[in-house]
């Protein structure tokens, strides 16, 4: 059952990331987190929070590139 929830909340993440501006994505994210931290365990946790970093440096990378 946690490796379900564990996907689903990597799948949020991805959601969030191609649908938010960078700051409100940061904002899911922690709340995504904060949530998941309660039903993980916390091997599952250190993975879902790289996963987030991850996804947030990919993020702010990605619209540094984009020209105005």
């Amino acid at each position: 059952m946690n490796e379900t929830i564990l996907m689903a909340c990597k799948q949020l993440i991805d959601d969030a990331k191609l649908g938010c501006a960078d700051l409100a994505f940061k904002d899911i994210c922690l709340e995504i987190l904060s949530r998941a931290r309660n039903v993980l365990t916390e091997e599952q946790f250190r993975q879902l929070s790289d996963y987030a970093a991850e996804r947030m440096k990919e993020k702010s990378l990605n619209e540094a590139t984009i020209p105005m």
